[in-house]
């Protein structure tokens, strides 16, 4: 009899690995707002302790070469969604009421490349890629979302929650904030109170799906707020940290990726999801100690220079993904959407699109390099600034809001943030990460080449800097 039971319980063991992984993987992309290269202990940060996050860092890879298409809300996200450089299909910037632009919904997304495949999807969190219906998640290939339309900042209410009355200040005229499930609003926020309750809330809707759909393959996309101001701890988490409110929410982003983890492993999937965590831009400097940290890397947020763009990643896929790996290859966000599809067999958008498959790389990081070694760096409507070749960067002139230049903002309120020309300068980031020393007349050769693949990208895709339009773009959808 013992013998019958132990050769049954092995059956049983084998069936559950079986199920984990005779199927297609779940995916789940968990995304920060302005979250600094060096918001995260693992990646630095010191006076906040994060046992979820260091727990991704033992059982996932770490990603020190990651950048996003552009440092801004909009623009990452439709990158991240549709693996396309945001210019190259209309999109720049961050939406405000009243914008009339959209992700155009003939974009192929992440979530309608799986949904194509059979898997069940759901958003959570911060939209920010239109406005108004049909232009919600819904509406480009997830099956259901709760959330807010863009930053919740984006309100007529200062970050105390008190209402605007200067007639100038651009946030007058806002309407206030909307809570959305699908098309529809269901609540409207005009207390500071009722957004210390938006980590939790999307947490706990992230957590519902996943348990409702573990039977078969999903994919969540959890775009918190936060740690974008203003910072809102729920009161379970305000006042717990060294750093104060912004400490505060980081404590809290760690509990909801906790949550996240501890769903995974109780619904019995988690060696079969494959987890990505990554920021859409660097920090919001100006707002001083309300906002993260660059981790040494030069400016943040709405900046081309390395702090703006270079953010944390974390891949998690137990047994798949090396457990306490470092990636040092140039990667972006553009390429998770190619990646993904690797993994999963979807099919790729049947539009041209930026990014790359990284899947052989990440499967064996050790003898398989990764397939990328240019990135542009647009801002702007279309402002080609900076091109990397490989651990080179060419910095090209432009106008730009520079934080080194500015005097930051505290406990909540931004200081102005001064414009300045930047010069012509090429650096080596394999011996200055924080872009310093201009070696141009050192290296003639490498700044040639670096010209040529800015020539390459003005063509390809046009440049507002020098009066070029681009012979391979898409336009934006449009609410008008």
């Amino acid at each position: 009899m013992r013998q019958f039971l132990a050769v049954l319980l092995f059956l049983v063991a084998g069936h559950v690995v079986f199920a984990q992984t005779s199927r297609t993987p779940n995916v789940i992309i968990i995304y920060f707002d302005d979250m600094g290269y060096g918001d995260l202990e693992p990646y630095g940060m010191t006076g906040v302790h994060m046992p979820n996050f260091d727990q991704l860092s033992r059982e996932g890879t770490r990603f020190t070469h990651f950048n996003v298409a552009q440092p801004i809300c909009t623009a990452s996200r439709a990158a991240l969604l549709t693996g396309c450089y945001p210019n190259r299909i209309g999109i720049s910037g961050a939406i405000l009421p009243g914008s009339s632009m959209a992700l155009n919904p003939n974009e192929e997304t992440i979530a309608s490349l799986l949904k194509a495949k059979g898997y069940k999807t759901a958003m959570v969190g911060k939209w920010h890629l239109g406005n108004k219906a049909p232009y919600f998640p819904i509406h480009y290939g997830f099956d259901s979302f709760l959330g807010i339309p863009y930053s919740h900042d984006i309100w007529p209410r200062n970050h105390e929650g008190g209402r605007i009355t200067d007639e100038k200040d651009i946030r007058y005229s806002w309407p206030e904030l909307t809570l959305m499930e699908g098309d529809k609003v269901i609540d409207t926020i005009k207390t500071h109170e009722q957004q210390t309750k938006f980590t939790g809330m999307f947490t706990e809707r992230a957590v519902d799906f996943i348990k409702q759909n573990s039977k078969s393959p999903f994919f969540l996309y959890l775009a918190q707020n936060v740690p974008h101001v203003p910072l809102a701890p729920s009161a379970k988490f305000s006042g717990k940290s060294e750093l104060g409110p912004f400490g505060d929410v980081m404590m809290e982003l760690d509990w909801s990726v906790g949550e996240i983890l501890k769903a995974l492993k109780d619904a019995k999937i988690d060696n079969n999801t494959l987890l990505i965590v990554a920021s859409d831009n660097g920090p919001w400097l100006n707002y001083g100690n309300h906002a993260g940290s660059s981790g040494g890397f030069r400016e943040g947020k709405a900046n081309t220079f390395e702090g703006g763009t270079r953010v944390p990643l974390f891949v998690r896929w137990p047994g798949k993904i090396q457990a306490g790996g470092i990636y040092s290859d140039l990667m972006t966000n553009m390429d998770l959407l190619p990646t993904i599809a690797a993994a999963t067999g979807a099919a790729l958008p049947k539009n041209n699109i930026d990014g790359v498959n990284f899947l052989p790389s990440l499967l064996s990081p050790s003898t398989v390099k990764g397939p990328r070694d240019t990135f542009y760096y647009y801002f702007g409507k279309n402002n080609l600034e900076a091109i990397r070749y490989k651990h080179w960067k060419l910095v090209l002139p432009h106008n730009a809001g520079s934080y080194t230049a500015a005097v930051h903002g505290k406990d909540g309120n931004g200081g102005k943030i001064p414009r300045v020309d930047v010069p012509l300068a090429l650096y080596d980031l394999a011996h200055d990460p924080g872009e310093a020393y201009d070696v141009q007349t050192l290296y003639p050769d490498i700044l040639q080449k670096l010209q040529s693949i800015a020539e390459q990208a003005r063509e390809d895709l046009g440049d507002d800097l020098t009066s070029r339009t681009g012979k391979n773009v898409r336009k934006a959808g449009s609410s008008q």
